[in-house]
């Protein structure tokens, strides 16, 4: 079986890691980075606790000892269905099974003004990004004159409250408390204001009501000014307009407030659900296809307990390409479909941290709710198993380690190469 698996991530690599040197299988892998990127600790990249380094991992390196896995780094420009045929800007891939494990990218819902004034942090490069602009601005800082351009470079502003924007709100927190200081001794952080955004009524509306209350009273103890039924309609570079009409000055913006699959060209426009992803059966095949299949933060599938579709987030994607694992097995050895397996999400619960010695995690069976220092601990001990690569694994616990105890990130660097202005 000729199979084309295309993204590189929790969901793609899985797949092909599972039908590693498995007979009947010639698989090819399809990625625009050569790497793995660990998207949950993206913003510790942004924030200077991590090296970009410690959560990737070549994709290559992973295939070392395979004997049927390529891995080929290219852009998806166009899937030509009918012809079993994908085309990309190294060349065209011809398959029997295609796997489309894209992922998703930031949604700015077609606003153009946050789209280029905005930062997203959806991929390594973006939180490096991100990263570069944070300190940036505090160099900036030291040489301005205006009361009013000084108060935009130290304001900051995260738009959604969902794990990614409680987590790096709550990062930063912790560098105002504890780095920022003692790296700008000139500059008064009393007069820097961390506001977090969202649109709902509560901060990670997807948990219980006990971790919303909870990571709302920690953000606000970090010093977070947390607003609530709030919406960002405008961006400029300089003022952040919100929906009621208020106004905050803040030279950096980030958003985490959505997300949309990376469907490539040529998934009929009949296809699509909700959030630009590519509607699925049971077995993860695309609606219409005998050929083709949708993983992941790109596919969506409803089933009895998820009707609206499943959460997007990374146990989802690596279930789901372990039931496809199983199905293509017994597709291979010319097995009956009817034995197929249908997919059924076991939902293992949820965390969010907030910051220093301050988590929330949520167990669904058995009900079971964890905050504080307990389970900040246990958010850590599980992203440290999930990390690949045991070097990775090494270098992340001793920065946290280094972090913990020195109440320091140590990876505060501007690289003048590197850095680009938000056009």
């Amino acid at each position: 079986m000729k199979l084309i698996i295309i993204g590189g991530g929790f969901g793609g690599l899985r797949l092909a890691r599972k039908l590693n040197n498995k007979p009947g299988f010639d698989i090819t892998l399809i990625d625009r980075f050569n790497y793995h990127q660990f998207q949950p600790l993206f913003y510790q990249v942004a924030t200077a606790g991590l090296d970009a380094s410690n959560i990737s991992f070549p994709l290559r390196k992973v295939f070392h000892k395979s004997k049927n896995v390529h891995f080929r780094m290219a852009e998806v420009t166009k899937l030509l269905t009918a012809e079993n045929k994908v085309v990309t800007d190294i060349g065209d891939f011809d398959y029997d099974v295609l796997v489309i494990a894209t992922g998703a990218d930031t949604n700015f819902f077609g606003n153009q003004q946050l789209m280029d004034n905005a930062f997203p942090m959806k991929s390594t490069v973006e939180a490096l990004q991100l990263r570069h602009r944070l300190l940036h601005n505090f160099e900036d800082a030291l040489n301005v004159k205006s009361e009013l351009e000084l108060q935009r470079l130290m304001n900051i502003v995260v738009v959604g409250a969902g794990p990614t924007g409680v987590e790096l709100s709550g990062a930063i927190a912790d560098m105002k408390r504890f780095v920022l200081p003692k790296d700008y001794p000139e500059l008064d952080f009393t007069k820097m204001k961390i506001y977090l955004l969202e649109g709902t009524g509560k901060t990670l509306a997807a948990m219980s009501q006990k971790s919303s209350v909870q990571s709302q009273k920690y953000l606000e103890k970090l010093g977070v000014t947390v607003l609530t039924n709030s919406l960002l309609k405008n961006y400029d570079g300089k003022t952040a307009e919100l929906q009621n009409g208020d106004k905050i000055e803040t030279g950096m913006v980030i958003w985490a407030a959505g997300i949309k699959g990376n469907v490539p060209e040529g998934i009929d426009a009949g296809l699509m659900a909700r959030g630009n992803r590519i509607k699925i059966n049971r077995h993860c095949r695309v609606n219409g296809f005998d050929n083709v299949y949708a993983i992941g933060d790109v596919a969506y599938m409803e089933e009895p307990a998820w009707p609206g579709g499943h959460p997007q987030v990374a146990p989802v994607a690596m279930q789901m390409a372990d039931l496809l694992v199983n199905n293509l097995r017994r597709q291979e050895m010319k097995s009956g479909s009817t034995q197929w397996e249908e997919f059924v999400y076991n939902d293992k619960g949820s965390m969010a941290t907030v910051g220093r010695n301050l988590a929330v995690v949520d167990m669904p069976k058995p009900k079971l709710h964890f905050s504080g220092f307990f389970a900040w601990m246990i958010w850590m001990g599980l992203h440290l198993m999930l990390i690949l690569g045991v070097k990775n694994r090494f270098f992340v616990f001793i920065n946290w380690l280094y972090n913990y105890f020195t109440y320091d990130q140590n990876l505060r660097l501007i690289f003048k190469e590197f850095y680009r202005e938000k056009k």
